[in-house]
C-alpha cells in the first residue's frame, strides 16, 4: 500500500486518545509527520495531555502496531512522545504580550474563508461549511468578518437577534444549526450602512474575537470580505490561522482574484488549505447527470495546480442554494438530499483533512508583526 502523509493519518485515526473520545489526528497531536514512500519509512512525534498516563505509555507502540498492520512490517517507524502543556490538542498561544489584543483560547483552529473578489459566493461557502462540519460533530463558529455587508444573520436566519452580554462583560454569540454566531449585522440595523473608517473597522474585529465567549471550539471559520485589505491584516495579527480557503468561480476574471488571494496568505505566512470553485457547474433537475459549465470549465482546478494547492471542491450551481440562504437555513440542513448538500459534504470532509495534514506536517502558524515604514 502507499506510503503517503494522508494515508498514513487516516491509518493513525484508529487510536483514541481515550479522555476525550476523539482520535490522536481529530486532536492535533500529531506532530511532525514525516513520510517517505521509497524508504519506506515514517517518523512522527505524538504530543501527549499528560505524562504518566496509559495512553502516554501505550502511544508509540499503538502507532508502530497500526502502521505496521496498515503498510506492512517492512515500514520503519520512529515515533517520539512529548508532552506539552496543552488540552487535548489546543494549539499552545504565546504568552499574552503587554497591550496584545485578547483572543478566544478555546479554539483549536482558525480558517479564514475568503475570496479574491466579491460576488463570488464565499459567504454561502463558509456557511454551508460550517453546519456541515457541525452535521460531522464538530465544535463550530462562524465569525462574520464583513463588517461592511454581513450576510450572515439573513443566511442563518437570525436577522433581529442580538447576542447577550454575559456577566463576564462578555458577548454571548448566537447559535443556529448547530453553529455559534457572531456579526456586526447582529448589531447595527440591516438598512444602516456602516460608513467606518479602518481603525474602528478593526477595532470591531478585535472585539469580537477577545471579547466574545466563543467557549471550547475545533474551528472558528472566518468568513473574510473581498479583496485583501484591512481586516485580513488585522486577523493575522490578532490569532493564529491555522489555514485559509479561498473560493473563487470558474472564469478567469474571478481566479485572477483568487491568485492574489492565494498570494497574499503565502505573504503573511498563512497556509493555503485549498481553493474551492463555486458555480462549477449547472445541472437541469430534469437532466441531473448533464453537466453545463455557465463560466467556464476547470479554472480553479488549473489555478489550484499552478499554485500547488489542492482543489477542495467543485460546487454546483443550483437554485437551492439561493433559496435556502434567503430564507435563513442554509441548502446543507434545508435540502440534506440535493446536489450541493452532497458537495458541501465532501468540501467539509476535504478541509478537515486539509487541517489535520496541515497541523501534522508543519509548526503552528504565528501570528504575525507588520511594520509600517
Amino acid at each position: 500500500m502507499l506510503l503517503s502523509p494522508e494515508s498514513v493519518l487516516d491509518a493513525l485515526r484508529q487510536i483514541e486518545e481515550p479522555s476525550s473520545g476523539h482520535d490522536v489526528v481529530r486532536l492535533g497531536l500529531v506532530k511532525g509527520l514525516a513520510v517517505d514512500d521509497a524508504a519506506r519509512s515514517v517518523a512522527l512525534t505524538v504530543v501527549v495531555p499528560r505524562e504518566g498516563t496509559p495512553f502516554a505509555r501505550d502511544v508509540a507502540e499503538a502507532v508502530q502496531r497500526v502502521v505496521h498492520e496498515t503498510f506492512g512490517s517492512d515500514v520503519t517507524v520512529n515515533v517520539l512522545v512529548d508532552s506539552a502543556p496543552i488540552d487535548l490538542g489546543l494549539d499552545v498561544l504565546n504568552a499574552p504580550q503587554k497591550n496584545a489584543p485578547k483572543i478566544p483560547t478555546g479554539v483549536r483552529h482558525f480558517v479564514a474563508v475568503a475570496s479574491g473578489k466579491g460576488g463570488v459566493g464565499k459567504s454561502t461557502v463558509a456557511a454551508n461549511l460550517a453546519v456541515a462540519l457541525a452535521q460531522l460533530g464538530y465544535r463550530v463558529g462562524l465569525l462574520d468578518a464583513d463588517i461592511y455587508g454581513p450576510s450572515v444573520p439573513t443566511m442563518f436566519g437570525v436577522r433581529g437577534q442580538r447576542p447577550r452580554v454575559d456577566e463576564a462583560r462578555k458577548i454571548v454569540p448566537l447559535e443556529a444549526h448547530g453553529v455559534k454566531l457572531l456579526s456586526m449585522g447582529m448589531l447595527v440595523d440591516d438598512k444602516q450602512a456602516m460608513i467606518w473608517r479602518g481603525p474602528m473597522v478593526t477595532s470591531a474585529l478585535r472585539q469580537f474575537l477577545g471579547d466574545a465567549d466563543w467557549g471550547e471550539l475545533d474551528i472558528l471559520l472566518l468568513d473574510l470580505p473581498p479583496g485583501t485589505g484591512d481586516i485580513h491584516l488585522t486577523l493575522v495579527q490578532t490569532v493564529p490561522i491555522t489555514g485559509a480557503v479561498v473560493v473563487s468561480t470558474p472564469q478567469e476574471v474571478a481566479l485572477a482574484d483568487a491568485r492574489k488571494g492565494v498570494t497574499m496568505f503565502e505573504n503573511v505566512h498563512v497556509p493555503v488549505l485549498g481553493i474551492v470553485e463555486n458555480m462549477a457547474y449547472f445541472s437541469p433537475p430534469d437532466l441531473p447527470d448533464r453537466k453545463y459549465y455557465l463560466f467556464g470549465r476547470g479554472g480553479a482546478a488549473r489555478l489550484a495546480e499552478t499554485l500547488g494547492v489542492p482543489l477542495l471542491a467543485e460546487l454546483p450551481l443550483e437554485q437551492d442554494v439561493r433559496e435556502a440562504g434567503d430564507d435563513g437555513v442554509p441548502v446543507v440542513a434545508a435540502e440534506p438530499l440535493s446536489a450541493s448538500a452532497a458537495a458541501f459534504r465532501d468540501l467539509a470532509l476535504a478541509t478537515i483533512r486539509a487541517v489535520e495534514l496541515r497541523v501534522a506536517e508543519t509548526p503552528p502558524t504565528q501570528k504575525i508583526d507588520i511594520l509600517y515604514r
